[in-house]
């Protein structure tokens, strides 16, 4: 795990040492260990370490084929590097490390970029190659490390975070509307724009090619999800088996690490089945906790807080536990700084995942983490169940659309923005962007309430699932942590698409006779078919006490929701709304006002939509205003 940056100047102009340098200071945060750097005519590639594989000096990058046609940077963890380098061995390729990276050097060497699409695990690579003299770029198939890039015809510029991209001399910072559309519509950013004018993220499972011809970045994808090629003869009782014995291996094969391991310890299954199974490898395995002050909590809010279920596992599987208590007063502190190492705005409340990630960075430098079980496994029926009786991709999209405009819809976009931002806002570009992540699968269909399933499941592992990861990494890495996610492993991956919709949501066939017109409370409908994940559930009643097996699913949150009415309240009205507010240059602050005021005094519950305002201001005031995080 490591942060990568790099220049390539394709119109020959050199570049220089210095400039590589200070693009790894800027992300040496992800690289605590030591730096290294590539400097040849017009390619630089810099390089921060994090140590997990062979910490000795053996394992530094850049690193070179033994050829010397290959030179790389890498961010990430190969678990199956181990596989992969006997049989780069028989072929005659030597090693001299323990490293992962030696393994995609040479595997590079022996067939090319295309060894990209044989890695199981989590990366993002630079590879130039020495004889071409030509730039590859590449990310792992589930979009797990980021990797961003810069061009504008003659210079591309990449990096693990977007602080390195935007120092070049040639880049002029701006705000891209259109991000800036979706970020208020979804709460995420569902193309691979981002806040910054002209920054763009690399796809997941693409790999790029970039020669001194190449007039842009032509993105090629070699991987995506397949939830249409469910095997409908597989009995319930092959997917839990087939599941288990997956998931097993998963965890087992990525625990594989040269330093201190520990494992985030929540309430829920996801989390508790990787400890289990980590414990049975690992005794006294260190786990994490996050827990939040309850005292002026009310509401659905009032059983947030996960420690008691979190100490009933680290109890029954012997763990070294430690716990990080948040109160309201820790948001304004940790919100610049959890901002400035986002970068690109993502997803919902994030700095409980910062001080969590702290907490561990303090005792181990490899953490598991849960994320991912409920996209593959369909822990969220209530989403799905809202589309089920659509009868067409029409009915479909409306349905859907109308749910995952998270924060504004777009009759009101005209109240959020100021005139001045507004007339660049294209009112129907998030729908056109909601459609497109669909019709880029040209297998979906749309005729069956399987159909919609699987279509949502889709929909979430695109869109809801890469905006996890991403705070994931930026927030971790902040800390120098490195995160594995166990559920996204190839094989586990590919067995959970095999599954049928009908052995994952266990009210299905209930659901198939129910009409929903005849509920008057919709609420009440999506609450009684919360059964999601159920073929998962039964494959870790073996790992988990049955009181953990049977909770109703959580998300990881803090109870903002009161923490905004109450000793929260004045700092939000000062940063939203005060003299020193910067968003105001884009955003309506009538509008603000409204929303604020709703919130606190009419209980109307608008913390996504107040998260967001904070994090845009505070984005505007580091990136724009270039005010520094003391």
């Amino acid at each position: 795990m490591c942060g990568i940056a790099g220049i390539y100047n394709l119109d020959g102009k050199s570049v220089g040492l210095r400039d590589v340098q200070q693009m790894a200071e800027k992300i040496k945060h992800r690289g605590p260990d030591g730096d290294g750097f590539y400097v040849k005519n017009n390619i630089g590639l810099a390089h921060r370490r994090l140590a997990i594989l062979d910490t000795s000096a053996l394992g530094a990058q850049p690193m070179s084929s033994k050829s010397n046609e290959w030179t790389i940077i890498f961010n990430g963890c190969i678990y199956n590097f181990l596989e992969l380098k006997q049989e780069l061995q028989a072929q005659g390729h030597h090693f001299v490390s323990g490293t992962d990276t030696e393994v995609i050097a040479e595997g590079l060497a022996a067939y090319g970029p295309t060894f990209f699409e044989r890695l199981n695990g989590m990366f993002a690579i630079a590879a130039w190659n020495n004889v071409e003299e030509v730039l590859y770029l590449s990310r792992d198939r589930f979009g797990v490390k980021p990797l961003y890039y810069w061009f504008n015809g003659k210079t591309l510029v990449f990096a693990s975070e977007i602080k390195a991209i935007i120092i070049h001399p040639d880049y002029k910072i701006g705000v891209d509307h259109d991000a800036l559309n979706q970020y208020f519509s979804f709460q995420n950013v569902f193309t691979y724009n981002t806040l910054f004018k002209g920054v763009t993220m690399l796809p997941p499972a693409n790999t790029v090619k970039i020669t001194p011809q190449s007039t842009f970045v032509q993105h090629y994808s070699w991987w995506d999800y397949d939830f249409t090629c469910a095997d409908n003869n597989m009995s319930f009782e092959d997917a839990v088996e087939m599941t288990k014995n997956g998931f097993e291996r998963a965890v087992s094969r990525q625990m594989i690490a040269d330093v201190p391991l520990g494992s985030y310890l929540s309430g829920g299954m996801d989390s508790g089945s990787i400890t289990a199974v980590a414990s049975t490898h690992l005794p006294r395995i260190s786990t994490f906790t996050a827990g939040f002050d309850m005292s002026e909590v009310t509401g659905v809010e009032a059983n947030y807080d996960e420690r008691r279920d979190a100490e009933l596992m680290a109890n029954h599987f012997k763990t070294e536990h430690y716990e990080q208590v948040i109160n309201a007063g820790d948001l304004s502190w940790s919100l610049p700084r959890l901002v400035w190492h986002l970068e690109d705005l993502r997803v919902g409340m994030s700095y409980p995942n910062y001080y969590i990630s702290r907490l561990a960075s303090k005792f181990v430098k490899v953490c598991l983490q849960g994320t991912g079980g409920d996209e593959l496994y369909g822990g969220y029926p209530w989403r799905y169940y809202r589309v089920f009786q659509s009868v067409d991709q029409s009915t479909f999209f409306d349905n859907y659309y109308s749910f995952w405009q998270r924060l504004v819809s777009d009759a009101d976009k005209s109240s959020l923005f100021n005139a001045s931002t507004y007339k660049h806002i294209d009112i129907e570009e998030p729908r056109k962007v909601f459609e497109r992540v669909f019709t880029f699968n040209n297998k979906l269909q749309y005729n069956t309430p399987e159909h919609h399933i699987e279509n949502s499941l889709y929909f979430e592992i695109k869109t809801f699932l890469p905006g996890l990861l991403l705070v994931g990494d930026k927030l971790s890495m902040a800390h120098g942590l490195e995160e594995r996610f166990p559920f996204l492993d190839n094989d586990l991956v590919a067995i959970a698409q095999k599954i049928p919709v009908r052995h994952k949501l266990g009210n299905l066939e209930k659901m198939m006779r129910v009409d929903e017109n005849e509920f008057r409370d919709k609420r009440k409908l999506y609450q009684e078919f919360d059964d999601g994940k159920n073929v998962l559930r039964k494959a870790m009643a073996g790992f988990l006490p049955d009181k953990i097996i049977n909770r109703k699913k959580q998300g990881f949150s803090a109870p903002d929701e009161s923490w905004y009415r109450g000793e929260n309240a004045a700092y939000i009205k000062e940063l939203l709304l005060g003299k020193k507010t910067v968003s105001a240059e884009f955003i309506n602050m009538e509008y603000v006002e409204k929303i604020v005021d709703e919130h606190i005094n009419k209980h109307i519950n608008h913390r996504l939509l107040i998260w967001s305002f904070m994090n845009f201001e505070w984005w505007c005031r580091l990136f724009l205003n270039n005010e520094k995080v003391n």
